[in-house]
């Protein structure tokens, strides 16, 4: 990228958030500290009225307006790649939302650029999955989690414990929403429980804002992300895949907690993280005559053993 896409580039972001720390910048575009210094004082001799503190980063002043920012063909597709996904993966309330935003940026772009997308969005799908009933995704509780986790105002809800199979009524406080093994997830405070749970959002019943604060200040997601991925016992696990036999492995590999692969002769050296050997050893069995467990012996057992109930049967 060169000088002047890169300051145009820097503007944009200014816009995006009330305050941009220089780090963030020089992340983003692979630059020194320096340069993008030298960057934000060459928008200060343009006219830009930026703010700067040390320490907290960079703002445009309130009530400067820029024209409206066009968009690039790719930018473009980007979004109505994205909205085929928010289509499928989110809720009806949030869907109807990004529409309105699609319109509004549809009519910033040239003719020429209307024309390429709507040729695109008859060439780009997201097919549903068989296995999840379709009604989840009727429920509207992404829009009303979100604004109670920006106004940091207490949700209560019916939820539907598939542990104990019990309907419980509780008042909670979001922290955030993940989605993860096709489903969304919130994680949040649970004031019936004095504890952060896990909600499975498909399974919130009903869901009604309430004008109560937060009782607490809560860590953010990533950092309760992070927490529950290092609790978890993860079996380290490296196979060898002939080659022949790794197109049909698809995307079962990554539900299985594949990390990376790599040549070793003739074969492909695989490795995965996963918390079930027993569930491992499973998919495994699917192509075990054109691989071989390099580690760990507990995988060996597994299978062995699994094989030899199933001879016992034939």
């Amino acid at each position: 990228m060169n000088r002047i896409d890169r300051v145009t580039a820097i503007l944009i972001q200014l816009q995006s958030k009330r305050i941009v720390k220089a780090q963030d910048i020089a992340e983003r575009f692979n630059i020194s500290l320096r340069t993008v210094y030298r960057d934000i004082r060459t928008l200060e001799e343009a006219g830009i009225p930026l703010v700067g503190e040390t320490g907290v980063g960079y703002s445009i002043m309130d009530g400067y307006r820029l024209p409206p920012v066009m968009f690039t063909i790719d930018e473009a597709t980007a979004f109505l790649t994205a909205e085929k996904l928010v289509e499928k993966l989110t809720d009806a309330s949030t869907d109807e939302s990004y529409k309105s935003a699609m319109y509004k940026i549809k009519s910033v772009l040239r003719s020429t650029e209307k024309d390429y997308l709507e040729t695109m969005d008859h060439h780009i799908e997201v097919l549903d999955n068989p296995y999840i009933p379709k009604e989840r995704t009727a429920h509207n509780s992404l829009q009303p989690i979100l604004k109670s986790i920006a106004e940091k105002k207490v949700l209560s809800i019916h939820y539907f414990a598939n542990h104990s199979q019990e309907n419980t009524s509780r008042n909670i406080e979001p922290v955030g929403i993940f989605y993860s093994g096709s489903n969304w997830h919130l994680l949040a405070f649970c004031q019936l429980r004095n504890d952060y749970r896990d909600f499975r959002i498909d399974r919130i019943q009903q869901i009604t804002s309430t004008p109560l604060p937060f009782k607490k200040e809560h860590p953010s997601l990533k950092s309760f992300l992070k927490q529950i991925a290092q609790e978890k016992e993860l079996n380290h696990i490296v196979i060898l895949v002939n080659k022949e036999i790794m197109k049909h492995l698809g995307e079962q590999k990554y539900y299985n907690g594949f990390i990376s692969q790599r040549e070793v002769k003739d074969k492909i050296e695989m490795t995965f993280l996963t918390c079930s050997v027993e569930g491992f050893a499973r998919w495994y069995m699917m192509f075990g005559d054109h691989a071989e467990v390099v580690s760990p012996l507990t995988l060996k057992q597994a299978i062995k053993k699994m094989a030899t109930a199933i001879a016992k049967k034939l």
